[in-house]
Formats: structure tokens, C-alpha cells, sequence
């Protein structure tokens, strides 16, 4: 019977590169940046790994979707390294695959990466074409700003929340993001804004506006791992641990189905559940010390509260205007560097960039924007629209 993997891998190093517009750097600088930093945080040389997982969703350097060129940027010498895609959650789907790899006993040290240059791909975030007159077997994505529009539709008449209340807590939400994206230096977004600036700002998707959609940039972030032995072996003294690390996907019974009401992400849900049991998390509330979600617009952060059982059905308007997620405020931080919001969204990268914030926080390196010893913090990424994706949730602990 399967006993999940809690505390049966240990972070070794991580690192992540400065997002934004890298026109100075091409995929194998962005690699190498993140790698050569989580090399020197684990204390390893390359040839001590022994197996890699690489996230892209959309790069140009995956030629033929291969993973030979991240072996030849980071002069990976002869070990097996796969390359993998998940939508959104693919960093986390990286890790995933690093993660298992080394619970299952099969490889002692293994690392996970993720990259994107998407500035380079003209993406903009809006919908891509399909291809001839018949679409593929499933269902075509549609615009993200619109998918998520509808999201906070539904919530709103699920809940019986008005247009104005709820524009003002996303709003919210994306103020907080900036003013913590204030204090990570390697942020796309370093700059504060106002509430009404938000508010005011031009409208992209009802009630979305242009401050309450996660930008476009390049970046990467990359995670080592071992087990907790052969850290302490290696001389780790303050090891950070992966408490559970789970994913959902859906079937299709969101948008093919009446059993969904629009108001919440079903992925989530289902991750979220597995993820705490795998944890022994039984009040999230009260037992996370910090969050990093899948802000793709301010809308999805809201939702994912209650989506994640931070936040009672329905409460989570109310817990975002207290400053209950607010970095200064009486709950649980959200984003406390600026999250999707700041640091832009990298498909690639993403995942990983949140784990190397929760692993940052845990071992006291934050600087300016560090916790008051957090022990334990969640990760949670969000592929595709709420009728259609997949959802990945990964819980870092500091290990006793």
C-alpha cells in the first residue's frame, strides 16, 4: 500500500534566475544561471548528479520537444534527463518527477528544472490558433483572461457577492502582490501601485483589469534533491524536506458535465486533500505558515483560498480585505515575493520559482522580505482555465 513520500526527500540547493525581459540572456544562460546557483547552494559538482527532469512548455530550444540541448547548456555527462510538460504546473511536474525519482530509491541525487523565454516567442498570453478546420480531440483552451473572468462570474452568483465588493478585494489581492514584489530583487515587477490605480485601470476581461493579469516574461529555477541521509552525509545541517507533493488533472466533468457550478477549481480541490493527508496537514489554516499560489489574475488567488481550505465557502473576499494573506497581516502570507503577479509567468518556470520562495523563507535567507520563522509553507500551480486543467501542490517543511 502506498505510503506517500513525507520527509523521504531533502532540498540539496536551489536556485532561480532574475525574471523579466532577458533579451540579454538566451534559454541556456537562463539554465545555467539557475543551475549554477542551486549547485553552489547544494555544495555538489555536475558530475554528482545522477538524474535530471526538465519543465518547458513552449521554448524554442526544445528541438524536436528534446531534452539534448539542457544537457549540453548544463554539461550533463551520460546521465538520463527527460523532458516534460504539464501546462502551468510543468516546473512542478519537473520536480515531480526529481521527487520520485529519488524516493523510489533509484537514484540518489537528482535535479529538477524549469525554463521559459517566452518574450523571445512574441506569446502574449492571448489564444493561439488551432490548426485547419477541425480542432484537436479536446477542448480548445479559449483566452485565459476570459476563462478566469467567467471564474469570478460564478463566484460572484454562487456567493451573492457585488460586482463592487469583489473588484475591490481582487483588487486587493494585486496590490498586496506589488507591494511585496518590492523587496525581490529578482522580480520582472519591483514597483508599488495604488489601489486606485488598479481599480481604475483599463479593463482587459470583466471584472479583470490590466493590473489584475500576470504578465509575460523569460526566466528558470531549478531544485536538487536527495534523500535527508545523504544530505546530512554531505553536511547539511538545516535540511528542508518535501511533505507531499500531489497533482490532479481533470477528466473533462467540469465542461463536459452539469456537476460544476463555475465557482471554484475542482483540481485544486482534489490536490489540495491528497496533499494534506500526504502532509498530515489537518488545518491549513492554521498550520501553513506561508503561501505561494498560482496568481495567474488576482480572481484565481481569491478562489485558491478556498480552493486550498485556507478560507471557508464563500469567506475568502472577506479574509483578503482583513489582510489575513497580507504579508504584515494576521493570517497566512500570500506571495510574499510578489508571486505570478510580479515575477511574471515563465510556463517552465514558474513551479519551481515558488518552491525556491517557500525553501528561501524556511532556511532564513529572505532578507528584507523574511518571515518570522516559518516552518512549513505550500505551493500550488494551476494549468490551463477552470473548465479544463490540472492543478499540483507542493508542501516544504523544515525536517526535525
Amino acid at each position: 500500500m502506498a505510503t506517500g513520500i513525507k520527509d523521504k526527500v531533502a532540498i540539496l540547493g536551489m536556485g532561480c534566475s532574475r525574471f523579466g525581459e532577458r533579451w540579454d540572456a538566451g534559454t541556456p544562460e537562463l539554465l545555467a544561471e539557475a543551475f549554477e546557483e542551486a549547485l553552489a547552494d547544494a555544495g555538489l559538482e555536475r558530475r554528482q548528479i545522477n538524474a535530471a527532469w526538465y519543465g518547458s512548455g513552449m521554448d524554442a530550444i526544445n528541438v524536436g520537444n528534446s531534452s539534448i540541448p539542457v544537457a549540453m547548456a548544463l554539461r550533463l555527462e551520460g546521465i538520463p534527463v527527460s523532458r516534460v510538460e504539464n501546462m502551468c504546473a510543468t516546473a512542478t511536474e519537473a520536480l515531480r518527477g526529481a521527487t520520485y525519482a529519488v524516493a523510489s530509491g533509484a537514484v540518489d541525487i537528482a535535479l529538477a528544472i524549469g525554463a521559459e523565454k517566452l518574450k523571445d516567442t512574441g506569446y502574449g498570453g492571448l489564444p493561439t490558433p488551432f490548426k485547419g478546420t477541425l480542432n484537436d480531440m479536446w477542448m480548445p483552451l479559449g483566452s485565459a483572461p476570459a476563462g478566469f473572468a467567467q471564474l469570478a462570474a460564478g463566484y460572484r452568483a454562487k456567493h451573492g457577492i457585488s460586482k463592487e465588493d469583489l473588484k475591490r478585494a481582487i483588487a486587493h489581492v494585486s496590490w498586496k502582490s506589488h507591494q511585496n514584489g518590492t523587496l525581490s530583487p529578482k522580480a520582472h515587477l519591483q514597483k508599488a501601485v495604488t489601489m486606485e490605480q488598479i481599480i481604475n485601470a483599463p479593463m482587459i476581461a470583466e471584472p479583470l483589469g490590466l493590473y489584475d493579469c500576470c504578465g509575460v516574461s523569460d526566466g528558470c529555477a531549478a531544485a536538487i534533491v536527495t534523500t535527508p541521509e545523504i544530505a546530512r552525509a554531505l553536511g547539511k545541517k538545516d535540511l528542508v524536506t518535501i511533505k507531499a507533493l500531489q497533482l490532479a488533472t481533470s477528466s473533462g466533468v467540469e465542461s463536459g458535465t452539469d456537476q460544476w457550478d463555475g465557482s471554484y477549481v475542482n483540481t485544486t480541490r482534489i490536490a489540495a486533500k491528497r496533499a494534506y493527508e500526504e502532509a498530515g496537514i489537518t488545518n491549513p489554516r492554521e498550520q501553513l505558515d506561508l503561501m505561494e499560489v498560482h496568481d495567474c489574475f488576482s480572481i484565481t488567488e481569491l478562489v485558491t483560498m478556498e480552493d486550498l481550505f485556507v478560507s471557508a465557502e464563500g469567506r475568502a473576499t472577506f479574509d483578503v480585505m482583513d489582510g489575513f494573506f497580507d504579508r504584515e497581516g494576521n493570517g497566512v502570507p500570500c506571495q510574499v515575493d510578489g508571486g505570478l503577479k510580479c515575477f511574471g509567468h515563465p510556463i517552465g518556470a514558474s513551479g519551481l520559482r515558488m518552491a525556491y520562495e517557500i525553501y528561501t523563507q524556511l532556511l532564513g535567507r529572505a532578507d528584507k522580505r523574511q518571515l518570522s520563522s516559518p516552518s512549513i509553507g505550500l505551493a500550488h500551480n494551476l494549468g490551463g482555465v477552470p473548465y479544463l486543467g490540472v492543478a499540483a501542490i507542493s508542501i516544504l517543511g523544515l525536517h526535525s
